[in-house]
């Protein structure tokens, strides 16, 4: 089934870029406009960088089996780094991100713990991912000793290690480079008191993620100079009571581009477009779980001067 195109008109942040939205249904190839990539329309005046991600792992490394009956033969990180080897040979310009609870769903976490799935990541290319509430799951001890086996940052702005074993273990950003373009990455992870038992996180303090996002965007964007800002988000879509969400960070943030979310699951038919705090479009997304899914945002950007000019979101079932 061929996905909707949907074009509208914006302004500010995305300085009256168009921003381009399709959806690519179930089973069908190819991943940008019609059949063409979106970075081919990007000739020597413009650099496009492609944002990959998914959330919710749950150590799903192989294809579902089938006692899972409507996703067998689907999800897994195998199928997720195909997809994604494939992406980087025609844009080089490419992150791989995660947005957290790599652990827990598998055997291969009861029986390997953390270490095996932060080894196939890393084989796998992730670029950056962030911490969810079952990296907790064996305490802070399950959460340390993989955590080498991980060749990429592990991103966390509003966790407070410092009185525990992980202190130092977890940069709260990071910035990448890509063809004169810079990536700026912060992440926020979910309350832990009433999710976590109080043991397996020790003495982890939670800061409020809605005044550390803005802490982060406004260095990354204004003292880092970067030319696109990205929150990994471990904090759920959107909640029916009053409580932090992705779609609150939207909303009420200034600078960040795109916010990476996981932890609810959500499966969604394209990525959203919010207006921030500015009344500018930030763009939301989530890649349901295990790997039945992978979010695909493409910026472009023109290189002299660095103006962002257009997205293009989908996600890939």
């Amino acid at each position: 089934m061929a996905g909707r195109f949907l074009q509208n008109q914006t302004g500010g942040l995305f300085m009256n870029r168009r921003l381009f939205l399709k959806n690519i249904g179930a089973g069908t190839a190819g991943f940008a406009l019609g059949a063409t990539p979106l970075y081919s329309f990007a000739k020597d005046d413009f650099v496009t960088i492609t944002i990959l991600h998914t959330n919710d792992l749950h150590s799903h490394i192989e294809p579902f089996e089938g006692t899972n009956p409507r996703y067998v033969g689907k999800g897994g990180i195998a199928r997720i780094s195909g997809m994604a080897k494939k992406i980087r040979q025609e844009n080089p310009n490419t992150l791989l991100l995660d947005a957290g609870d790599m652990f827990q769903g598998t055997p291969y976490f009861n029986y390997f713990k953390g270490e095996l799935m932060l080894k196939v990541m890393s084989a796998a290319g992730y670029d950056a991912g962030t911490i969810g509430n079952h990296e907790f799951d064996n305490g802070l001890k399950g959460l340390l000793e993989p955590l080498p086996n991980a060749k990429f940052p592990v991103i966390n702005s509003n966790y407070d290690f410092s009185d525990t074993i992980l202190a130092g273990k977890f940069p709260r950003w990071k910035i990448f480079r890509k063809s004169g373009i810079k990536i700026g990455v912060y992440g926020l992870g979910v309350e832990l008191d009433g999710l976590v038992l109080q043991g397996n996180y020790g003495n982890t303090v939670y800061r409020d993620p809605l005044p550390v996002a803005r802490e982060m965007e406004s260095f990354l964007k204004n003292e880092k100079k970067c030319d696109l800002v990205i929150c990994l988000s471990h904090l759920g879509l959107k909640y029916r009571e009053k409580r932090v969400s992705d779609m609150v960070i939207a909303s009420e943030t200034f600078l960040t581009d795109l916010i990476v979310g996981g932890h609810t699951h959500t499966f969604l038919e394209e990525p959203l477009t919010l207006k921030n705090k500015n009344g500018n479009p930030v763009i939301v997304n989530q890649a349901w779980w295990g790997g039945l899914m992978m979010g695909h945002i493409d910026f472009v950007f023109e290189r002299a001067g660095k103006i962002q000019k257009n997205a293009f979101a989908q996600n890939i079932y």
